[in-house]
């Protein structure tokens, strides 16, 4: 059970609904359920729903990037619902289990920048130097670089929230429901 009750869709605000309906027809939103419970403060929802669509619907980084980035940061934030969902067509399960080890040959070099990055912003920050950004310039703009840290912290926070707050289904066996 959510620590803090989640709102009825049907009680939101019209523009809130709206942003969630857009999110979930675009596949930004897997599960409605955090929002619900964010949307106890409606306009700071809304406003990261914003965010969230600025970036799944006009970003600069391509979309299966984003999505090894986001389960990377799903499997160290352990948020039930990021684990589960699936955004992109474009990552396969044998993706998700190489994810583990952002070296692996089957990542192009722009995307096993990208998980490294991710994989220190979410677990250990303070190794984020200047060689770690230099690498990340051979492969990207400084607008993408911008991108993949706006997208990173949006992950983290949003998958410690959700995980925090319990904002996701559970089965009777306390697991998270798909």
């Amino acid at each position: 059970m959510a620590r803090v009750a989640p709102l009825p869709l049907e009680s939101l605000s019209d523009p809130l609904r709206a942003s969630i309906d857009r999110g979930t027809a675009s596949r930004m939103l897997s599960n409605t359920l955090p929002v619900q419970i964010w949307a106890r403060r409606p306009a700071a929802a809304n406003a990261w729903l914003g965010t969230m669509a600025e970036i799944h619907e006009r970003g600069v980084l391509p979309e299966r990037l984003r999505e090894l980035v986001r389960l990377k940061i799903a499997s160290i934030t352990t948020c039930p619902v990021c684990q589960i969902a699936r955004k992109s067509d474009d990552v396969s399960e044998a993706d998700i289990v190489a994810c583990s080890d952002w070296s692996d040959p089957r990542f192009s070099p722009p995307e096993q920048a990208a998980l490294r990055f991710a994989e220190l912003f979410a677990g250990d920050y303070f190794s984020l130097g200047d060689e770690v950004y230099a690498h990340l310039r051979e492969h990207f703009s400084e607008e993408q670089i911008v991108e993949l840290h706006l997208f990173s912290g949006l992950m983290l926070a949003g998958g410690r929230m959700t995980y925090v707050l319990k904002g996701y289904e559970e089965t009777d066996s306390g697991e998270a429901a798909a």
